[in-house]
């Protein structure tokens, strides 16, 4: 049996691996409006944010796995709701679909937690179809990256997003058109990124191997993740980057937490965001399903 099939069938050995050291899988909200992952179908509107979040516990049944959060603010995920799920071993990774059964608040017995019904299969992505497999496709968003040079410079860059973010909401103004200007702080030669992941405290970037010396010129980086059209522009933040690896394919995975060290503030408004965000897709998945 090739390599590959027999990780493939041994997925729950795989998610045992993980939790036994202490690591985590990444999941998604399911888009109703998401097509299959097929040749010519128009893909569409909007991206998928992926949380990750600690693997707890690996059942016959279900799995349990930490409760997503927002700039340590918790967000709201409701039984019912199907997910998209990703794990990671090495270089190689596996996509499933599943839904979830409960959330636990936080108690004396532990964090708060959401169980997920154990998947039945599980498929390997490829390396070149990132994340896509034979069923459906996840589209990470794209997002904006500047090196920061002066990180007081963040407070006025902060402010004005969030007006541009709270007028287009208020219909104050039309829609934000693609490559339409946006007030920077301090910074040096932009770098493109996708934003991979979402954790309670910062978030991970994939970043290509053209960009890598941009990217690895400050530690503090401003960020523009474009969440359209659930958040109506770019969603600006400042991120401290904490830690760099390099893929088989040569990208940069950078792993970053959010810093409000210079306008604390902007913590609310980007946990404001990311929940309406997550409240817009639960609701349109419940009227659909209705």
């Amino acid at each position: 049996m090739p390599a590959s099939r027999s990780r493939t069938e041994r997925w729950r050995d795989l998610l045992q691996q993980i939790a036994q050291r202490g690591g985590g899988i990444e999941f998604s909200i399911a888009r109703p409006d998401a097509p299959p992952a097929t040749p010519n179908v128009t893909p569409r509107a909007g991206t998928d944010l992926l949380w990750r979040v600690r693997l707890f516990n690996v059942g016959e049944s279900q799995i349990v796995v930490e409760h997503p959060a927002a700039a340590g603010s918790p967000i709201r995920i409701p039984a019912g709701l199907e997910v998209i799920a990703t794990m990671s071993v090495g270089q190689n990774r596996w996509l499933f679909r599943t839904r979830v059964l409960a959330v636990q608040p936080p108690s004396s017995k532990g964090p708060a937690s959401v169980t997920l019904a154990a998947p039945e299969t599980v498929e390997r992505c490829s390396r070149r179809e990132f994340l896509r497999v034979s069923t459906v496709q996840l589209t990470l968003p794209n997002v904006g990256c500047w090196p920061l040079l002066d990180p007081t410079s963040v407070v006025a860059a902060e402010v004005a997003n969030r007006a541009l973010v709270q007028s287009i909401e208020r219909g104050e103004r039309g829609p934000f058109e693609a490559g339409e200007a946006t007030l920077l702080p301090e910074v040096g030669p932009p770098f493109r990124g996708q934003l991979m992941n979402l954790s309670g405290g910062g978030l991970g970037l994939v970043v290509a191997r053209e960009d890598h010396a941009a990217a690895n010129r400050s530690r503090l980086v401003w960020c523009q993740a474009d969440l359209r059209p659930e958040i109506p522009a770019p969603l600006g933040m400042t991120v401290r980057i904490a830690h760099t690896q390099l893929d088989s394919a040569q990208n940069l995975y950078l792993g970053g937490a959010f810093d409000f060290a210079f306008h604390a503030s902007h913590r609310e408004f980007l946990v404001e965001q990311v929940t309406r965000y997550v409240n817009r897709l639960v609701e349109r998945g419940t009227k659909l399903a209705a």
